[in-house]
């Protein structure tokens, strides 16, 4: 089998037997007979191989070194076959067995000794160590490894005495080890193969294993504040009320929001601002503030409106925006002081309207019309840019100063 060198052996393949022969140097080495059962005879293989490659040159050892190997894959596959059933596949423990072997046929060296010990050594300790490094899912500290294998084995000992399983006091005594390390130990040891969530769960359903694994419900923690808003929502008139939906439920814009109402955008800001202003309190306090929604409320973007009058004249003054909402207090107003008494001027003072709409313009055409009934004259007096401009389009101005 090596060439001119010759040996005779005999090889043991599962029940049955082989024979091998071979030159070594001079020297004949007599097979055992066919049908006795022994192990390879690696050592006199592993002898004859360094024989043979003595004198030779590194690049003509190879097919040396592969009859060696070939000669002695029996032998690695029995090794493998020990360690079945470990949750490893047969096929990479027969591997990982045989990169050990070449390691062990590499680094041979016959004056330290039996070829076949070294090579049960390497190659046990190639598959320990694939054990250890490839073949855990999830990384566990070498202590606790060792520990899991003692679990096992004492467990297995303590079923066969007890006659049922042992419980986790029993097994701690045993190994003399606090019941905390064995709790640890066992549950390390579902990290040795943990199921990929990308398994079916089985039968007819294509789910898989990640579908059936919850998660942290980040809308549960809103709950209790979505629930108290609803209710606080409830506490705003209803102008605020629309306006918050349409901005935070149906997603509009203010300048959409503003059309929709026949107010300026800043309006629908300023009133969004104090929607929340006030929804934000009344989250941090026990009792929600009141909501100012009368016609005297104090807040400054509410109309705001002064009457005084002094003998025949009536000054109405006005502060506020005006829209749709209190435009119907400016058409009172105005057309009770021009018809009430009968006065010779009524002024109205709009110094602090930043803001007048097509309804604030429609309440003053109906107070001049009052005053034009009536001989009353009516003027408007201290308007702002804003107020002035839409003024001139709608054509009061002659009522302007």
């Amino acid at each position: 089998m090596f060439g001119t060198t010759a040996t005779t052996g005999t090889v043991k393949s599962g029940t049955g037997t082989a024979r091998t022969t071979g030159n070594a140097g001079t020297g004949t080495t007599t097979a055992p007979p066919p049908n006795e059962r022994v192990l390879e005879d690696l050592d006199s293989a592993a002898l004859a191989y360094a024989a043979r490659i003595a004198g030779l040159p590194p690049s003509g050892r190879q097919a040396a070194r592969d009859d060696l190997v070939r000669f002695a894959l029996p032998f690695a596959g029995r090794l493998a076959r020990r360690y079945r059933g470990r949750g490893e596949p047969l096929e990479d423990l027969e591997q990982v067995a045989r990169l050990g072997l070449v390691n062990a046929v590499d680094r041979y060296d016959p004056e330290r000794g039996s070829f076949t010990a070294y090579a049960a050594i390497t190659i046990v300790g190639e598959i320990k160590r694939h054990f250890r490094d490839r073949t855990w899912g999830v990384h566990v500290p070498r202590r606790l490894r060792d520990l899991i294998l003692e679990v096992g084995q004492t467990t297995a000992a303590l079923t066969s005495e007890l006659s049922r399983a042992p419980t986790i006091a029993e097994v701690a005594g045993r190994l003399d080890t606090p019941q905390e390390e064995i709790l640890a130990a066992l549950e390390s040891a579902a990290g040795y193969s943990p199921a990929s969530l990308n398994a079916p769960v089985g039968g007819e359903s294509s789910a898989e294993f990640g579908d059936l694994v919850g998660e942290w419900d980040n809308d549960l923690e809103s709950v209790d504040d979505r629930v108290t808003v609803s209710g606080l929502l409830h506490r705003l008139p209803w102008r605020e009320r629309r306006i918050l939906a349409m901005r935070f439920y149906g997603n509009q814009t203010q300048a959409e929001i503003a059309a929709r109402f026949g107010i300026s955008q800043m309006h629908v800001s300023r009133l969004l601002s104090r929607a929340l202003t006030w929804l934000r309190q009344a989250m941090l306090n026990e009792a929600p503030p009141p909501w100012h929604a009368s016609p005297t409320d104090t807040d400054p973007h509410d109309l705001r409106v002064t009457t005084r009058r002094t003998g025949d004249h009536v000054v109405v003054e006005l502060g506020g925006e005006i829209d749709r909402d209190n435009s119907h207090r400016l058409r009172q107003t105005v057309v009770e002081a021009v018809t009430t008494g009968r006065p010779a001027e009524v002024v109205v003072g709009l110094g602090d309207v930043p803001l007048l709409d097509a309804t604030g313009i429609a309440a003053l055409f109906a107070g001049q019309e009052a005053a034009r009934s009536t001989g009353v004259r009516l003027r408007l007096t201290g308007a702002q840019p804003y107020v002035r401009h839409a003024l001139n389009v709608a054509g009061l101005a002659r009522l302007m100063e």
